[in-house]
């Protein structure tokens, strides 16, 4: 197999920030000896995490055997899942926030036909649905557990306790279609197409603002493992929430 050096787009913080948690976690333990030293074991991870590569290609690139290098993930991940915010404290961010975006999205997985659970007829494949809380900047402030494709927007933001959650901190917050129904606390567009003029121009303005949505679900997906996961659906929450993480430690300060 050839190797040959490449780069990561993420920012030295993000590399320290996890380093440090892996130290953190070793002296925990007590570990004496390893393979990889933690600085070398926190780049594989992100390069993992932000590439999407193999673990086969990881254990190449990095000189170390195949089993290593899912248990050095395995262990970063759950390290930094561990670390995600949890709704509440999402919510008493968010109230020093002139307004949240509430949206879904769905990450693809491989499944066959017959896993039904997972196939989301709106998009037509196979995936999990999480749901995302964004600030007016566009800036991820949480990411919730992630359900089967099948699981609609606003069931799934319910189960989750989102709209309750949202109703209580009586935030302003915008939502798409897919939320009708959650309560007059969460901004919708209005359905239909001969609509009045005010009510386009409702739309109009309410798309503007959910946009800035997108800029999240973009960075999201910027971590291409997240583009089609090949793995237990049960590990697919752990990833997403060191995701999370690994996104505020860049761009905190």
């Amino acid at each position: 197999m050839l190797v040959y050096p490449s780069s990561i787009d993420l920012s030295s913080r993000t590399l320290r920030h996890l380093t440090e948690q892996l130290i953190i976690r070793q002296q925990e333990i007590g570990t004496r000896w390893r393979r990889l030293p933690v600085g070398r074991q926190a780049l594989l991870v992100l390069a993992h995490l932000r590439c999407g590569d193999t673990y086969a290609q990881r254990a190449s690139g990095f000189g170390i055997g195949v089993a290593t290098v899912y248990r050095y993930i395995r262990e970063a991940i759950e390290v930094l899942a561990a670390l995600a915010p949890t709704l509440a404290k999402a919510m008493g961010t968010a109230q020093t926030k002139a307004f949240v975006i509430l949206d879904g999205t769905l990450l693809p997985i491989d499944r066959i036909a017959a896993d039904t659970p997972y196939y989301s007829g709106k998009h037509k494949r196979h995936g999990m649905n999480v749901q995302v809380l964004t600030d007016p900047f566009g800036r991820l402030l949480w990411a919730s557990p992630a359900l089967p494709g099948s699981t609609h927007d606003l069931t799934a933001a319910r189960s989750h306790g989102i709209v309750d959650a949202l109703a209580a901190a009586g935030l302003k917050r915008w939502a798409d279609k897919a939320y009708q129904g959650a309560g007059r606390h969460i901004r919708v567009p209005f359905r239909g197409r001969r609509l009045k003029r005010w009510k386009r121009q409702h739309n109009s303005s309410h798309a503007k603002i959910r946009c800035v949505g997108e800029q999240a679900m973009a960075t999201l997906k910027g971590w291409r493992l997240l583009r089609k996961l090949r793995r237990s659906t049960n590990r697919i929450t752990d990833i997403v929430k060191a995701i999370l993480v690994l996104h505020h430690a860049a761009t905190r300060g």
